[in-house]
């Protein structure tokens, strides 16, 4: 009998019930196949890879991570549920020691949801790894964590969420917001003041393929994780940088990935985007199996894989190369840039659009945040949506230090019904969550 080299958990949910539109590439079939190509393949007869039955997050799970405008009911339905649950059983029999890793292949996705949600955008309602995080913090007291978002599209929610927090290190490679959905994740966008450089994007160029993506993963990922040491890390594993996706232009393939996985070693990795649905996700889920379980993947291939066809352009090769060594510089160089951006400044602010692609919903928002050199700062944000909800929403770091926790408390007392449709406290330091 076969043995894997790690012992590996793999969580499925299909969602059967919940679709955009029958014909929307967020539908069942992106994980049916995958299902069926693993069950074909024998994955689940390996010694160490054992299959676990998600679970289902609760409010309370998701309002760790989120306002929901009204509330979690308002915004969700019960896939969305089991999706974020999928994930935190995922971290839980990770973090149990039950096995080494664990895979997630689990839908809805979640990494364009952000920490205000007035609707659906990008195919998510709610970011299933932030909501994983967030309980695994609580329920392990787990710390310093790097999230490495390799789907083709830039992970703005996910990036939205941590953008203030100095532990959680946010690593985005995704197709040039130029050319690409969101249209967001440039290196300038290195987070704030008090977290300057734990946000990190890596725009590249469409038509990157292996070459660039494990170019990218050696010579700035590994780095900047080796200096950075986290505790856990974690793959938002996006699958539509394949040369087959239907609305991505990149040349990665099933080998492509399966090597990067190998590099990279994530301890959980939870599946994003990916719409090939029958040309890529069945042979790349395999691949990425096999390469986090440590085992031989090298007989993974599509059927119509080419590689002289899918060669990189050279042109591409030195911009990926120009890219990966200026970020690396950039995070070396990261205190003296926050310092820089400081400059005496006790509060930062920020004012934004965003726009609900799905659901139609233009947002504005404006944020205030504590600048502080012992902890992240409280957060206070308005939002507003020209569907007509208003909210303030006070967010407390589980890292607050006394004068930051006491500010944001001060904030939630002091904020009025008369000026907003709701009114929120999300403290992280005590487990509190309120809404009046």
């Amino acid at each position: 009998m076969l043995k894997s080299a790690r012992k590996m958990g793999l969580i499925f949910f299909p969602a059967y019930d919940w679709a955009i539109s029958p014909t929307h590439p967020e539908r069942e079939e992106r994980l049916l196949y995958t299902q069926d190509q693993i069950w074909e393949e024998g994955l689940l007869d390996i010694e160490g890879i054992t299959e676990f039955r998600p679970g289902v997050a609760t409010a309370a799970d998701v309002e760790r991570a989120h306002f929901c405008v009204p509330d979690v009911a308002g915004q969700t339905t019960e896939s969305h549920m089991i999706s974020a649950g999928g994930a935190m059983k995922a971290a839980d029999v990770v973090l149990s020691k039950q096995v080494d890793c664990a895979f997630a292949l689990v839908r809805p996705p979640g990494h364009h949801a952000m920490k205000v949600v007035h609707g659906n955008r990008g195919f998510c309602n709610i970011n299933i790894e932030a909501v994983m995080i967030e309980c695994l913090r609580d329920r392990y007291g787990t710390g310093k964590i790097a999230i490495v978002d390799t789907d083709c599209h830039h992970g703005d929610g996910t990036q939205d969420i941590y953008w203030y927090d100095r532990d959680t290190l946010f690593i985005s490679l995704h197709q040039d917001g130029r050319t690409l959905y969101p249209g967001s994740g440039f290196p300038d966008e290195m987070g704030s003041i008090g977290a300057c450089g734990y946000t990190m994007n890596v725009p590249l160029p469409p038509h990157t393929g292996d070459e660039g993506y494990l170019h990218v993963i050696e010579n700035l990922v590994l780095p900047v994780l080796e200096d950075f040491k986290p505790e856990l890390v974690i793959n938002s594993a996006g699958q539509d940088n394949h040369y087959s996706d239907p609305i991505t232009n990149m040349m990665l393939s099933a080998q492509g990935y399966a090597t990067l996985n190998a590099r990279l070693k994530p301890d959980i990795a939870v599946l994003e985007g990916g719409y090939s649905i029958e040309g890529a996700l069945p042979y790349v889920n395999v691949a990425i199996v096999l390469a986090m379980a440590g085992m031989d993947f090298s007989s993974v291939r599509e059927p119509d894989y080419d590689s002289k066809v899918r060669k990189q352009h050279p042109q591409v090769t030195e911009y990926v190369k120009a890219v990966s060594e200026m970020l690396l510089l950039q995070w070396k160089n990261r205190e003296e840039l926050a310092a820089k951006m400081r400059k005496g400044k006790s509060h930062e602010e920020r004012r934004r659009s965003i726009f609900y692609d799905t659901d139609g919903i233009m947002e504005s928002r404006r944020e205030r945040s504590r600048i502080c050199e012992e902890c992240s700062g409280s957060l206070r944000i308005e939002s507003s949506s020209d569907q007509g909800n208003s909210i303030c929403a006070i967010h407390i770091p589980k890292s607050a230090c006394g004068r930051c926790h006491r500010e944001g408390l001060d904030n939630y007392t002091k904020a009025s019904k008369r000026d907003f449709d709701w009114i929120y406290l999300q403290d992280r330091k005590t487990g509190a969550f309120e809404r009046k």
